[in-house]
């Protein structure tokens, strides 16, 4: 059989309802639309915004013009969302870009993507909680003077960078005990919270996404009271590129309105909750961005923050001498945007290596279900660990960029999936379409393809060597234990159960 067999759509929902690879159908629309916003806001805003605003690591800075950056960034998104909500109504699985792109493109452009998302939710959890340490002190300090010691809270190569002493650490034998603590511990414990179940961390979710927004519509309302036209001179110090620099920076802002796919498997309605979640959560979130990056570059001169890159609306309100309940606030509603998206994100990737290991791609151990709490524990235990022991060695940076790089290659494969399906089975039912017809999804590649050449070519050679893994892993084991290759799927076809 070609590598590039396809999975039908009916085969595909025959099999989810399997016995033992069955999921709780438990969300409705608000649930699914507040992991959205769980998902989005966090990192993004709250870190990547400064790096997008001076182009520390680029040259280019976007400077008040982040502004359009994040409209460019909202319109490549609001195509791919379109999609997004078409497939995850169509075929409400937990895969996500995995499952439509076995349904239109075939097993092996679906293992690549399933491989490539890897980047998106593990690798760019590491980058969100290597973020939440850094607020997580920034907390401990300005609320009741405490500060985590260095040498646990960096990793190695950061804590060399800076040059600081490693003299003044412990050591084991030789070797300089260095990791980031606070991120390895918030990592595992939001992992035992999702093995105990979806509902209950959803629920939390919830609470965590009220806070959040709050915190930051407190952030505008004090960025509008010391806002200074004058710091929106120069407008754009980077021009058109630093515009589009930014713009593929801060999509690390977007990233996580697709998250909401990966539960469309343990939604109660998913033809209506699905585009309600995906669509909702992706334009409430661009207006708080829109708000809080009008703010904050009203509130300083740009370049002020580079010397405070990672906490940039905290540095704003040093900048202005604000009161220092409101640093507090500000700070804690950083962390707890940064748990919320670690939460969302943490939920997703186990979902996909579930599915990835229900097709016989990975093996049969990481499609358990848990008995009592009826989640993917195995997998998401083990993802945990995984990102936990990134967390403690990683750079924020090279991780931000990776993520962006992965998310942004998969949404350009969902939109190419819209296509392909309205073309091979146009007369399929779609509980939602997406308006414009193959405009939609062809905008959506374009744009995603504009954000990507944005990129440096660093982040493109590490992309490019991940999918080399990942195809090296799929042809030693998946290709092999494919059920759709061993002809388990042939049989069941050919006895009439698909």
């Amino acid at each position: 059989m070609s590598i590039f067999q396809v999975k039908s759509v009916d085969e595909i929902m025959a099999e989810s309802g399997e016995k033992g690879h069955k999921l709780s159908k438990v969300l409705g629309s608000f649930d699914v639309t507040m992991i959205g916003i769980g998902a989005i806001i966090g990192a993004g805003i709250f870190a990547m915004v400064g790096e997008a605003a001076v182009g520390a690591s680029s040259g280019y800075p976007a400077g008040p013009a982040l502004i359009i950056s994040f409209i460019l960034t909202a319109i490549a998104c609001g195509f791919t969302a379109l999609c997004y909500a078409e497939l995850s109504a169509m075929v409400p699985i937990s895969g996500s870009a995995y499952t439509y792109a076995y349904a239109t493109m075939g097993e092996l452009v679906a293992w690549i993507i399933g491989w490539d998302l890897i980047i998106e939710y593990a690798i760019g959890n590491v980058a969100v909680a290597i973020s939440w340490s850094g607020y997580f002190n920034d907390f401990l300090n300005s609320a009741f003077g405490i500060n985590i010691p260095l040498w646990l809270r960096l990793d190695y190569r950061t804590f060399i960078q800076k040059g600081f002493d490693l003299a003044a650490v412990p050591h084991i034998g030789n070797i300089p005990v260095i990791f980031n603590f606070p991120a390895v511990l918030i990592v595992l414990s939001l992992t035992a919270l999702l093995v105990v179940g979806v509902r209950k961390s959803t629920r939390f979710n919830d609470f965590l996404v009220i806070i959040k927004l709050a915190v930051l519509a407190l952030f505008v309302g004090v960025g509008f009271y010391y806002f200074n036209i004058d710091n929106w001179t120069p407008f754009a110090p980077g021009g058109w590129k630093g515009i589009q620099v930014g713009a593929a920076t801060i999509f690390f802002a977007y990233i996580g309105f697709d998250a909401v796919s990966t539960v469309a498997e343990e939604t109660k309605n998913p033809k209506r909750d699905m585009p309600i979640g995906i669509i909702g959560s992706l334009i409430i979130c661009t207006l708080v961005y829109i708000l809080v990056t009008v703010a904050l570059t009203g509130m300083m001169p740009f370049m002020e923050l580079k010397n405070k890159i990672a906490e940039p609306l905290i540095a704003a309100l040093d900048y202005n001498h604000a009161a220092r309940w409101i640093i507090v606030v500000v700070a804690l509603g950083s962390v707890v945007a940064h748990t919320a998206v670690l939460l969302v994100f943490q939920m997703g990737q186990p979902r996909i290596f579930f599915s990835m290991s229900r097709d016989g791609l990975l093996p049969p151990y990481f499609a358990r279900i848990h008995e009592r709490f009826k989640t993917p524990h195995v997998t998401t235990i083990w993802t945990g660990i995984v990102v936990a022991v990134l967390a403690a060695f990683c750079n924020i940076d090279e991780m931000a960029n990776l993520c962006n790089i992965g998310t942004l290659f998969a949404f350009v494969l969902v939109c190419m999936g819209v296509i392909v399906l309205r073309v091979k089975d146009p007369d399929r039912p779609r509980p939602f379409r997406a308006p414009g017809g193959f405009a939609t999804p062809v905008l959506g590649i374009l744009f995603c393809l504009f954000l990507m050449l944005g990129l440096d070519k660093i982040t493109w050679l590490r992309f490019f060597v991940w999918l080399v893994i990942g195809l090296i892993i799929y042809f030693i084991y998946g290709y092999k234990h494919s059920r759709l290759r061993t002809g388990e799927l042939v049989l069941k076809r050919q006895q009439g159960k698909y």
